[in-house]
């Protein structure tokens, strides 16, 4: 023990008036990681950086100032090489960009979502009080959303589909499509992660009647990708919790989905049409489909072509149309949600593996997906302790969900939008829970004055 925080009788009496207020003090270091899931649900104002994006980039920058102050090692060796290998492929990308503008752009925008966001989290958190903070802040936001969603479709307000604007597409507005889902999404897994748990009874409660409560808003996303995602990462979350937590909450969804799509009239024609089309994509794909093939085929054929390195970040709109075929559409039509009509344009392949092959290569894709590999593989680890011991269940169920949700959903999607922080933070919460040293529910008590405040003190 460190005599440096061992406690006088001075210090004792000196921290005696905060002890009060010592349960929430592990809280304090999570405000600004809840301030910039809560900043996300501001309606966005376009592709640029959105208030979100600005807040985690002071966030990273202050724990950078605080490390170098202190002059600390706050990750481990394990940490350090697994959350800095990304930086290895897009180093060499970015030497291939198109432009200077075009290589930092790129370079900032990956090293913010899957290097700089989630040592943050890493850094920030203090143990499991402060994780359960942060996730209750991912339904926070997904609540919100939904609320703004279901309200666009029942009005009539949302983004266009199939010629009526009731896309529920909550505060990201129409051109960024996903974002409500994306969101949603989360919220879906991170209560599903707490309802399975060993969390304080009305903690699961109040979760599972969350998870149910966004199924709803989850469904008016028309979002394929996000409904595929969502429902095998709650599958792997039910079959990791147990058989007999798996049937009591499978019984819960199946009667919520028979309300939901019966007595409150969710299962429209539109919806059903669009729940079917998922195993008609081969069969008879509609035009979004033709895109997606199409643009997969294209950054396959960038990769044959330059398979180490690939075309260079940012590179991708540039090579398309040299790999594209004539099947592929002049873009997406884009249309409510206070958005006029007009075509946006397809530049990416609408597949995060097939973005980084075809503009990193082969080196890149290694390099990102072992990274998200190797925090699986711990987390999953720490997962089989967490069954065994008791403590922390939902923060495993909740870590290894969200990374499983974002490794399916980056076979349909990529980053790109307002919404893309979230992928940062998600995978922060994945690195605390697989990669720090401070998996305490609280700090420990000694001799009677919490650990956190003696540690404050003897700064």
């Amino acid at each position: 023990m460190s005599h440096a925080l061992v406690p006088s009788p001075r210090r004792s009496a000196a921290l005696a008036p905060l002890l009060p207020l010592a349960p929430l003090l592990p809280l304090v270091p999570a405000l600004p990681l809840v301030a910039v899931v809560a900043l996300t649900g501001l309606p966005s104002a376009g592709d640029g950086a959105g208030p979100a994006d600005v807040v985690s980039a002071l966030v990273a920058g202050y724990c950078v100032i605080r490390l170098l102050r202190d002059r600390r090692r706050p990750l481990s060796p394990r940490a350090a090489v697994v959350l800095g290998l990304p930086v290895v492929g897009l180093a060499l990308a970015a030497m291939g960009a198109a432009s200077p503008q075009a290589a930092l752009g790129g370079l900032c925008r990956y090293l913010q979502i899957f290097v700089l966001v989630p040592a943050a989290v890493l850094v920030l958190l203090r143990g499991r009080t402060g994780f359960r903070a942060l996730v209750w802040s991912f339904v926070g936001l997904a609540l919100w959303q939904g609320v703004v969603g279901t309200h666009q479709y029942v009005t009539g307000t949302g983004a266009s589909y199939q010629g009526e604007t009731v896309r529920a597409v909550g505060t990201f507005g129409a051109q960024d499509v996903m974002g409500m889902a994306t969101a949603v999404s989360l919220g879906v897994v991170c209560a599903a992660g707490i309802a399975l748990g060993r969390a304080p009874v009305w903690q699961r409660t109040a979760a599972a009647g969350c998870a149910l409560v966004l199924v709803l808003p989850l469904a008016l996303s028309f979002s394929r990708g996000a409904w595929i995602a969502t429902a095998l990462t709650c599958a792997v979350q039910l079959a990791l919790a147990g058989l007999r937590r798996a049937l009591k909450v499978a019984a819960a969804v199946v009667a919520a989905g028979v309300v939901l799509m019966g007595g409150f009239g969710v299962g429209t024609a539109m919806l059903q049409e669009r729940i079917d089309s998922i195993t008609e994509v081969t069969d008879t794909p509609d035009q979004s489909v033709v895109d997606r093939y199409t643009l997969w085929a294209a950054a396959t054929g960038m990769w044959r072509e330059h398979p180490w390195t690939g075309v260079g970040l940012k590179n991708f709109p540039e090579y398309r149309d040299g790999h594209a075929t004539l099947a592929l559409s002049s873009g997406s039509d884009i249309e409510g949600a206070g958005e006029e009509y007009h075509k946006q344009a397809l530049l990416s392949p609408h597949s995060m593996y097939l973005l980084v092959l075809s503009e990193q290569g082969l080196i890149g894709l290694l390099a990102l997906a072992g990274s998200w590999l190797a925090l699986l593989v711990c987390a999953l680890r720490r997962l089989l302790r967490a069954r065994s011991r008791g403590p922390g269940l939902d923060c495993a169920l909740v870590a290894v969900g969200l990374l499983l949700w974002l490794l399916t959903d980056f076979v349909y999607g990529d980053i790109g939008g307002p919404s893309t922080v979230l992928t940062g933070m998600a995978l922060g919460l994945t690195a605390w829970w697989a990669l720090s040293r401070d998996d305490r529910a609280d700090a420990a008590p000694r001799d009677g004055a919490p650990a956190c405040l003696e540690e404050t003190a003897a700064r």
